[in-house]
């Protein structure tokens, strides 16, 4: 199975749509504090497995890191751990500051 890519366009009409997503940040402390989209959580890539019982499976889940790769790590690791509902955010948060919300700092 293929993890959903969510473009930051869609992800935030899913929010305004009032659908509830769980968004999951997996960069490092220091990014997520520079920037990062209201109301995510953080746990860094390498400490998914270790805090795996902390995210619902039956949530919807959104991933997301820098420009998209580590959250497509993480995304497939979920899916390879019996999470069904999770999606990749295309381009990261860097695409969320450039197409939905420029308050969120680039780096």
């Amino acid at each position: 199975m293929t993890v959903k890519q969510l473009s930051a366009t869609e992800l935030k009409n899913k929010i305004q749509q009032g659908n509830t997503v769980f968004l999951l940040d997996v960069r490092e402390p220091h990014e997520f504090q520079y920037a990062s989209i209201a109301d995510s959580v953080l746990i860094p890539l390498n400490q998914i497995p270790q805090r795996l019982a902390e995210l619902d499976p039956k949530q919807d889940i959104v991933v997301i890191c820098h420009h998209g790769m580590r959250s497509q790590q993480a995304a497939n690791y979920l899916e390879r751990s019996g999470f069904n509902t999770v999606a990749n955010l295309k381009g990261g948060i860097d695409a969320w500051s450039c197409e939905v919300d420029s308050s969120v700092a680039r780096y």
